[in-house]
């Protein structure tokens, strides 16, 4: 199969959804299939085509929302280049210019379109609006996000049950919602592929002594995060274990701030901001930490969950539907809904390392179903579905849609 993978953002950017898009690429490649990405230039104004790795990338414009960039201006060599490609089936895993452009692709060469969303838009608007018209922007972006995806979508993917009830019960969504959990190639966390001697240089760099009980945050610093709450907790769990640290891996727009945040609480010690890691680097952050702590309600699924999980750390999180969806309480992992529940969890588990070993076992099994061999399979099934719904339009035309919509509004 020949498949087109439109997005956004690529390497080098530093992402979730980069990590997933690779992993998904490596995956349907070592299954025999032609994978080609097309995206944003991160690094010029310029159009270039890998030619080995098959990444197309278009000229971009940054969007003021982290370093991020969006495509304005779709070169006709481009589109010669993607025709060349004779693609089965596009994968949109974007809603702006380059999903838009999918969108084109797909119709003017009649090719099917799987689209995932991948982000909880509403919880991200004040970026644009800086907090004034929240509520207009909130219905716009609903606007948007139905019509990208109900009317130019012949199958649309979610990673949690917590989208689909979005798409479902919010959007009255009428297409196929499939639920598909991103993998990640899980293996590369475990210990035992992990280099002893590259784990103790870190943990020296970092000034981490194997006496410090460590918590461990990943992902970008922005407000959506709630990254405040980890940092005020710390203040209370300190006065009782002092050698716990608190490990912020990542970067974003509100770095700065946090880390003033924390100077003016006299933490610094205590809380390490570490900054972007490269994506082979990642893997040792976990394994220098006994815990993995996040306070966020913005997620759609959280893949540094299962990253936290494959390297047999136990995640603590915000009780909330994308987590719940991999984590089973008191099984693999924890929830707390208060800061008085959060530090009272961490206190439970600095205490009781029989009790941390317990949970640390189940998540790396739990973490194992995650994998993205078995992810790729899922997508390939409705890749399959997609490719057989547009060969039965083309087949039969208006009067299929007719039918299809109308058993649709049945169920």
């Amino acid at each position: 199969m020949r498949i087109g993978i439109f997005t956004e953002t690529y390497t080098p950017y530093i992402s979730g959804l980069v990590t997933s898009e690779v992993m998904l690429k490596n995956a349907l490649e070592k299954q025999g299939h032609e994978v080609y990405v097309v995206t944003a230039n991160l690094e010029s104004f310029k159009y270039h085509y890998d030619e080995k790795e098959r990444v197309l990338k278009i000229p971009g414009v940054p969007t003021g929302i982290y370093d991020s960039r969006l495509t304005s201006i779709y070169p006709i060599q481009a589109v010669n280049k993607i025709k060349s490609w004779k693609l089965d089936v596009i994968h949109s895993q974007t809603e702006f210019a380059i999903g838009t452009f999918a969108r084109i692709i797909a119709k003017q060469y009649n090719i099917p379109l799987v689209h995932t969303y991948h982000t909880m838009y509403e919880d991200y608007i004040h970026y644009i609006t800086k907090g004034y018209f929240q509520k207009s922007s909130k219905k716009l972006v609903e606007y948007f996000t139905k019509f990208y995806c109900d009317t130019t979508a012949t199958e649309l993917i979610v990673p949690t049950n917590k989208t689909y009830k979005l798409f479902k019960e919010k959007y009255k969504f009428l297409k196929n919602i499939n639920i598909i959990p991103t993998g990640i190639e899980v293996d590369r966390f475990f210990f035992e592929n992990i280099q002893t001697k590259e784990l103790n240089e870190l943990r020296k760099q970092l000034k981490l002594s194997k006496k410090d009980f460590v918590l461990l945050f990943v992902g970008r610093l922005a407000e959506e995060k709630n990254i405040e709450f980890l940092i005020e907790s710390h203040v209370e769990i300190i006065k009782k274990y002092p050698n716990t640290k608190l490990m912020i891996v990542g970067d974003g727009p509100d770095k700065e701030k946090y880390e003033e945040y924390v100077k003016t609480l006299g933490l610094e010690k205590n809380i390490l901001f570490t900054g972007k890691s490269a994506w082979e680097d990642m893997p040792y952050y976990y394994h220098l930490s006994d815990l993995f702590v996040t306070a966020s309600k913005t997620e759609t699924q959280g893949l540094t969950v299962i990253e936290a999980m494959a390297s047999n750390v136990v995640p603590l999180c915000m009780k909330d539907e994308a987590f719940q969806s991999m984590i089973t309480e008191e099984l693999n992992g924890l929830f707390f809904e208060t800061k008085e529940e959060y530090i009272n969890q961490v206190f439970r588990l600095v205490k009781s390392e029989k009790e941390l070993e317990k949970l640390c076992k189940q998540a790396r099994i739990q973490a194992e179903t995650y994998s993205s061999k078995y992810y790729a399979e899922r997508v390939l099934e409705v890749y399959r579905r997609a490719i057989r719904e547009k060969k039965e339009e083309n087949r039969y035309g208006i009067l299929s849609r007719i039918v299809k919509k109308w058993k649709e509004k049945r169920k």
